[in-house]
This record gives C-alpha cells, structure tokens and sequence, in this order.
C-alpha cells in the first residue's frame, strides 16, 4: 500500500522508496521476533489459578508474594510487560509505515 503512494509521488527518489522497503523489512522481522519471545515467556510463567488449594495455602505465600519482585516469576511479569508494550509499538508503526 505505501509502495503504491510512495511511487506515485515525483518527489521521492527510488532509492527513498528502496529505504522505506528495507525498513519495513527489518521492521517485520524484529516484530516477528519479539512476538515469538513474547510467547514463550508468557508460557514461561505459572498459572495464577491455584484453586482450592491456593485459598488454603494462602498464608505461606505472603513471604514469597513479598519477595516476587526479586523473584524468577516477577522477572518473567517485569519482561512480559516490556514486551507487550514493545509489541503494541510495533504494531502501530507497521501499521504506518
């Protein structure tokens, strides 16, 4: 679709166009790899419904639920975050471009 615009404008120069096509390739591949990442560390984390047993086991968990921030599981929550934002950017800027 931008090639389409960009080719109809006098303006630019093939090599301007041949820049945005490269980008956008780049672009692509970068977003299909932080989508990958992004999936296999939200597999990575464990399942928040614990069930009974978790409304039992409740009271053991406060030392750990205080400790998650330095925790593998907090780590796992601080990247999924990043990456989600990291994927949304992405998305509006392919989207743009």
């Amino acid at each position: 679709m931008m090639r389409g615009m960009l080719a109809d404008n006098k303006n630019l120069s093939r090599l301007e166009v041949f820049k945005v096509d490269v980008l956008k390739v780049v672009l692509t591949i970068v977003y299909a790899l932080v989508s990958l990442v992004l999936i296999v560390v939200v597999l990575g984390q464990e399942s928040k419904s614990e069930g009974l047993s978790g409304s039992v086991s409740g009271m053991a968990e406060t030392y750990w639920g205080k400790n998650k921030g330095r925790s593998m599981e907090g780590t796992l929550e601080r990247i999924t975050k990043i990456l989600a934002v990291v994927f949304f950017l992405f998305s509006i800027v392919l989207n743009i471009i």
